[in-house]
């Protein structure tokens, strides 16, 4: 068995909790949240620190001093993973579902989540383009799809 079909979140390595993250840099996308519903809507635009052909952060061990509002997933934070797409492996395992096909843990490719479209490579425009007034007019619904 996979080690995350064993293990609880909490109880994974370091190594284990970030070989999690499939890459697709969704967590990465602007997100505005109705204060009334908590409904949590995604835009597509994306940090400005996001390597977008890659989908890494390019400030990955710096970007909680420089973005200071950056969520920085722990298992700690298992509660809150509701506004996580569907699609995330961290949402995925804390819910007790299976990792979908395309996820490098399961594929052995890092390309297989480009591939199968869940990546927001070629789908998104950097915050550094787009004023945050704009936002609202940028939410999108292929992140759930």
């Amino acid at each position: 068995m996979n080690f995350w079909e064993t293990k609880a979140l909490r109880e994974m390595t370091v190594q284990e909790w970030e070989s999690l993250c499939d890459g697709c840099a969704r967590c990465c996308l602007h997100k505005l949240e109705d204060e009334d519903t908590e409904e949590v809507f995604y835009t597509d635009v994306v940090c400005r620190y996001l390597d977008q052909d890659v989908c890494r952060c390019t400030e990955y061990q710096d970007r909680n001093r420089l973005v200071p509002n950056c969520v920085w997933l722990t298992p700690d934070d298992v509660d809150t993973f509701h506004w996580l797409p569907t699609t995330c492996a961290y949402r995925l395992v804390a819910e007790g579902k299976d990792l979908p096909n395309w996820h490098p843990l399961v594929s052995g490719r890092l390309e297989s989540v480009r591939e199968a479209g869940i990546s927001v490579t070629g789908r998104c425009q950097s915050e550094v383009f787009v004023h945050e007034d704009e936002f609202e007019d940028r939410i999108i619904h292929w992140v759930e799809q």
